[in-house]
């Protein structure tokens, strides 16, 4: 694999270069980017069906909303949380507090673990063990090998920092039951489960009912404003709203995020196995290209792309080809754990399905080894 340029670049003239590009690119990858006074009209269109606010996120479009998605997810009870982070937070203290343990099994890649500093340890005293080492999805054996009293145990679907991977429905089914032999409460951390269907060949419904209680985003993957939604049994979600309130989450008024979030599951929720075909395609035109691939077959419409070069020498390269082909194929690069290496999301969404599978994979590849 030929090495890239890494010429030195400063990334501030990046950032001006990039955003001069971007107003006239066609987007190649996720959903369509829309200005705030487009997302605003959009929004504007979804309260046209109704006269009635919610307040304090009770009644209205919220309520709307939520039982909508306790339909789809087959859970007695959902509520509306501003963001993922509050949400998770909020299930896994009401867990801990029912069980009588502080102790939680986390996989070490999850989200709680690395972007939320120390939020559940230091709000809520939680203790997480971690449930597993590195890029694998966690398994029952690694379950095994926490002893003593847990108060949730928390599986990330898809997990993310590892390439977007999920296990097959089979292995989920089955850490599901040692779960429950165990008698400890699993929580699904589902910011993409509406991603992770095709792949697991399982409806939502079927998904949600080897759990106890789930997580869902509105924006990772349906491209709402923001919000999130916890679903369970009726008496944890009631506790949980409690939090919600005692950590702010009780807006005023929520109905703009909630239509927004109407308008998601409606637009993307049936395309998702359109997006992971589709991503599946585009994986196997890379590596035909030479392109290192995370996983070979992504497991859902995101996948990870690996190059030689610096992040910023690989950014050189995406400026250069919207500055001169007017299209954008990737933004974002970081450093990879091997010494001059970095690597890439690649995400399928509405954007990408207006380009062939080889158009898409033309652009990746000339940023790769061009």
């Amino acid at each position: 694999m030929p090495a890239a340029d890494d010429t030195p670049t400063d990334s501030t003239t990046l950032d001006a270069r990039f955003a001069t590009a971007a107003r006239g690119a066609r987007r190649m990858l996720g959903h369509d980017i829309r200005t705030p006074k487009e997302a605003l009209a959009a929004v504007a269109d979804g309260i046209a069906s109704t006269n009635d606010w919610d307040r304090y996120g009770d009644g209205g479009l919220v309520a709307e909303l939520e039982s909508r998605v306790a339909t789809i997810l087959g859970t007695p009870a959902v509520t509306f949380f501003p963001s993922g982070i509050m949400a998770q937070q909020a299930a896994l203290r009401c867990w801990v507090d029912q069980s009588g343990t502080r102790r939680v099994a986390i996989p070490e890649l999850s989200h709680l673990l690395r972007h939320e500093l120390d939020g559940p340890a230091l709000l809520h005293d939680l203790r997480c063990e971690r449930l597993g080492t590195g890029r694998q999805v966690p398994t029952v054996a690694q379950l095994d090998a926490i002893p003593g009293p847990l108060g949730a145990v928390l599986l990330e679907l898809p997990l993310r920092e590892a390439g977007f991977v999920l296990p097959t429905f089979g292995e989920l089914r089955d850490f599901s039951a040692r779960c429950r032999d165990r008698g400890v409460p699993l929580h699904l951390d589902g910011a993409r489960l509406w991603d992770s269907t095709p792949h697991l060949g399982a409806s939502p419904q079927e998904v949600t009912a080897l759990a106890d209680s789930v997580y869902v985003s509105f924006y990772k993957g349906l491209g709402a404003l923001a919000g999130a939604a916890l679903a369970g049994p009726e008496d944890l979600v009631a506790e949980a709203n409690q939090w919600r309130r005692r950590l702010g989450g009780t807006l005023y008024g929520m109905t703009a995020y909630a239509a927004s979030a109407i308008a998601g599951l409606d637009e993307h929720l049936p395309r998702m196995s359109e997006y992971h075909d589709r991503a599946v395609e585009i994986a196997a035109l890379l590596r035909e290209g030479g392109v290192a691939v995370v996983p070979e077959q992504p497991h859902t419409r995101e996948f990870v792309v690996y190059a030689p070069g610096t992040p910023d020498s690989l950014r050189e390269k995406v400026v250069q080809l919207a500055e001169r082909e007017g299209v954008i194929a990737v933004q974002n690069w970081a450093r990879a754990d091997v010494p001059g290496w970095s690597w890439a999301e690649v995400s399928v969404g509405s954007a990408t399905m207006r380009w062939t599978a080889q158009e898409v994979a033309v652009a990746l590849t000339s940023v790769v080894h061009s």
